[in-house]
């Protein structure tokens, strides 16, 4: 059987970008048991509440929702338990300094498989402001106006 190549999205946290400035962006690989590998391949997760922290110089990934197996038995996983990413010690080190700053943190931004690997990919963040959201929303929606205008011209309309 040959080995899966390529990038398969699993889940996405939309929210994150919305909320949040993204500085810097790492993939991390994680810490994972049998059952919830198998429940990754089924397309199910939630990274809605996730966030990561680092404690004694390891990365955590909390509150990710990884649903149990349904054809697992007892060795089921529990499906918001504490993952440990898997990244460089100087990645370490630069998170570690980063996030002890005020106001910066970690978010999971997207869960795939990567050459069949798991991956999670994680983002130095700062929460927005409402009028910055308000300034997003204005701009997206100029940028969306925009497009229709050209389609429009380009069409004969």
């Amino acid at each position: 059987m040959a080995r899966d190549t390529g990038r398969k999205l699993i889940a996405q946290n939309k929210r994150a970008r919305y909320d949040y400035h993204i500085d810097d962006t790492w993939e991390a690989g994680m810490v994972l048991m049998g059952t919830e590998v198998k429940a990754l391949r089924a397309g199910r997760a939630s990274l809605t509440d996730g966030y990561a922290h680092v404690m004694d110089g390891e990365v955590w990934l909390e509150n990710v929702h990884i649903p149990e197996y349904t054809q697992g038995t007892w060795t089921n996983h529990a499906p918001r338990r504490r993952r440990k990413l898997l990244l460089h010690k100087r990645e370490i080190q630069r998170i570690t300094a980063k996030t002890s700053e005020p106001g910066w943190t970690l978010v999971p931004l997207s869960l795939y498989f990567k050459d069949g690997k798991a991956k999670v990919e994680i983002g130095l963040a700062r929460g927005k402001k409402t009028y910055d959201k308000r300034q997003a929303i204005a701009k997206r929606e100029a940028d969306r106006e925009m497009r229709r205008a050209t389609a429009a011209r380009f069409k004969g309309r």
